[in-house]
């Protein structure tokens, strides 16, 4: 099982999730699966691994608005952490970012979302 799947199982704020798509030959592996939350948004999850390259996008949204997204499409060249970056609100709000795994981003949702902390616009 790959280890995405177990994250997503283990994660208290993924109520359920579904895989798109899933591909993988000798050295690779794509995949693209939509995880529902717990709060009801939605996190859209991209990712291309190999032995040589890494290409990702994670995609968090509530009511097809997005919250924040992740990725390290070769774009946005004038960003310091090129290409790691995020779009923060809208996909006109590009910010720096590292470069960011499932894993962080579950650790970061579930900082967001925990039942005792309210709902904020200004994520991330």
């Amino acid at each position: 099982m790959l280890r995405e799947l177990e994250l997503l199982d283990g994660s208290p704020v993924v109520k359920s999730y579904e895989i798109l798509d899933y591909k993988e030959g000798e050295s690779f592996y794509f995949l693209k699966i939509k995880a529902v939350l717990v709060d009801g948004s939605v996190l859209h999850i991209r990712e291309f691994v190999s032995e040589e390259e890494y290409n990702y996008s994670f995609q968090w949204q509530r009511n097809g608005n997005l919250i924040i997204r992740w990725d390290n499409a070769s774009h946005h060249r004038g960003i310091e952490t090129f290409p790691h970056h995020k779009h923060v609100g809208s996909k006109d709000n590009v910010q720096p970012s590292k470069e960011i795994s499932l894993e962080d981003i579950l650790g970061i949702i579930e900082e967001k979302i925990k039942p005792s902390s309210s709902a904020s616009s200004h994520l991330c």
